[in-house]
């Protein structure tokens, strides 16, 4: 029945996902772990996001303090502009804006790369020759995301701040010394690790998913770039979703 299959089909997704992850995890801790092709996709994942990530962080931080530094002026705040780009930046507009590229490039580069391979029977081929598809593909990509994608999220907002600081000199002339220290001394740990933590849930949520899509898209070349689509809108639904929960849990911790 139509109507029943659409019911269910959410919930057979859901548990074939709770399947894979279980995999992922079974096959984290066996031996013969593949370094270097964990090694080689960090450097994928980081060389070439890296640019994409540095410029969309410059012009974030660019943009922010052009359209904050009027309104600030107005109120003669303006001395706040480096601590309230800072703030903004690192606490959530950097992670989730690097997050949301990162699930456009990366997830979409992951799901196309893994759904070709399947559609060619490249890990049908890997199962019979007696290798770990998972270990090798999967685990490889998830951790080098995990890793790689906060460390971008790092270098964007160190060039958010270097973007603040030369849009705070288009109109006057700023120090660079007091600027960083206005924008500092706005910051603490308690900015920095909750920002960071979460980045690290985004990375695997942006790997975990490229990799459930690619490795069970459909037989056919269209499955490729069905797999590559559904990769990039469920991998930015997911890191709008963790960023929600991180937010609730920041909020109660902080009050209490």
């Amino acid at each position: 029945m139509p109507l029943f299959s659409s019911f269910t089909k959410p919930f057979a997704s859901a548990g074939d996902q709770a399947v894979f992850l279980g995999h992922f995890f079974r096959n984290i801790f066996q031996r013969g772990f593949e370094w270097n092709e964990f090694l080689r996709q960090c450097y994928i994942i980081g060389n070439k996001s890296l640019s994409l990530v540095g410029i969309t962080g410059f012009i974030l931080g660019f943009v922010l303090t052009l359209q904050s530094e009027p309104t600030l002026k107005a109120f003669g705040a303006e001395s706040f502009v480096p601590s309230m780009v800072a703030i903004s930046v690192i606490r959530e507009i950097g992670p989730v804006i690097i997050a949301l590229i990162c699930a456009g490039k990366i997830a979409s580069s992951i799901g196309a790369e893994l759904g070709s391979m399947k559609v060619s029977e490249q890990i049908d081929a890997m199962e019979v020759s007696g290798a770990n598809p998972v270990q090798y593909l999967v685990v490889t990509r998830i951790l080098a995301c995990i890793i790689m994608i906060p460390l971008l999220t790092l270098i964007a907002d160190a060039l958010a701040l270097i973007g603040g600081y030369c849009a705070s000199n288009i109109s006057n002339k700023v120090n660079l010394t007091l600027y960083f220290n206005k924008a500092f001394s706005s910051l603490s740990f308690t900015d920095l690790i909750p920002a960071v933590i979460k980045t690290i849930f985004f990375g695997f949520a942006i790997g975990f998913v490229g990799c459930y899509k690619g490795y069970n898209s459909d037989r056919g070349t269209e499955s490729v770039g069905v797999a590559a689509n559904s990769a990039v809108v469920s991998a930015s639904l997911w890191v709008i979703l963790l960023d929600a929960i991180a937010v609730q849990l920041t909020s109660v911790f902080a009050y209490n």
